[in-house]
């Protein structure tokens, strides 16, 4: 049976990955976050050892104990906690001394370099979920309006502007005017905030950075997504195809089509 090691962090991605991944009959070997990754994440692997954020050797000697030599990193960490829940070992300690930048790209491309130079490779996490990775077009009943489609428009060309700075990966719009730009917030306190000043009617876009490394650090929405827009007022959002992972897909488009809000899948 082929092992494969999963360094989980918040969310429900790690949960959807594993039992995509059990389906496929892999032996997972998981690493995850206190106060970040779920507790359901011990009944959907074989084995699981806790960390805190930052104990890089740790999760290297776990991986190591396990004979581990392919993993996946799957679910973010939230920046706040790295202000609140951070603990690194000598290991993390000394690759955040060595780490001239803070952005999560930069960070998580620096962690896969420290597990490769290991012998543990890093794959894509990706891995098992092509379902859920929308191509592109109008994903619900409802198309963009025409406005909306300009609003589109404008959201992708802000948030790829940012995305070279590595600010964040969400912009809401409304009528041409960009009311919100995600930064360490995440991206329901975003929509959240943007969708407040809007009114309503608000055009969320949720695109992945130029510089982004989609083996590890790929844009996804979910049920708290359509949720969070509903409670907004928000009319559409738009995801970038073929590099969105839309979690809960199948409830999430039902829920959308409910509720009103339409998706799309935009090429940028």
């Amino acid at each position: 049976m082929r092992r494969l090691g999963i360094i989980a962090g918040n969310g429900k991605f790690p949960l959807i990955f594993a039992e995509q991944a059990k389906l496929e009959g892999i032996s997972l070997v998981a690493v995850a976050h206190r106060g970040e990754t779920p507790d359901r994440i011990e009944r959907l692997v074989d084995a699981v050892t806790w960390v805190r954020v930052g104990e890089l050797g740790k999760i290297i000697r776990t991986f190591h104990k396990a004979r581990v030599e392919e993993a996946v990193l799957v679910g973010g960490i939230g920046k706040a906690k790295l202000f609140s829940n951070f603990r690194p070992d000598l290991r993390g300690a000394a690759f955040l001394l060595r780490m001239r930048s803070r952005e999560d790209d930069q960070l998580l491309r620096g962690v896969a370099r420290e597990l490769e130079g290991e012998g543990i490779r890093i794959l894509e996490s990706t891995l098992f979920l092509s379902r859920i990775i929308p191509s592109e077009g109008v994903l619900t009943r409802r198309s963009p309006t025409s406005e909306q489609w300009e609003d589109v428009r404008l959201g992708i060309e802000v948030a790829k502007a940012i995305g070279q700075l590595g600010v964040g990966q969400v912009i809401v719009v409304k009528e041409r005017v960009v009311l919100a730009v995600e930064a360490i917030e995440g991206t329901d306190a975003a929509i959240r905030r943007g969708g407040e000043l809007g009114k309503g009617g608000v055009v969320v876009v949720k695109v992945s950075n130029p510089q982004q490394d989609l083996r590890f650090d790929v844009p996804a929405v979910g049920m708290d997504t359509i949720r969070v827009l509903n409670e907004v007022g928000g009319a559409v959002l738009a995801i970038e195809a073929g590099k969105t992972i839309l979690l809960e897909k199948d409830e999430l488009l039902q829920e959308a089509n409910r509720v009103g809000i339409t998706v799309v899948a935009v090429s940028c």
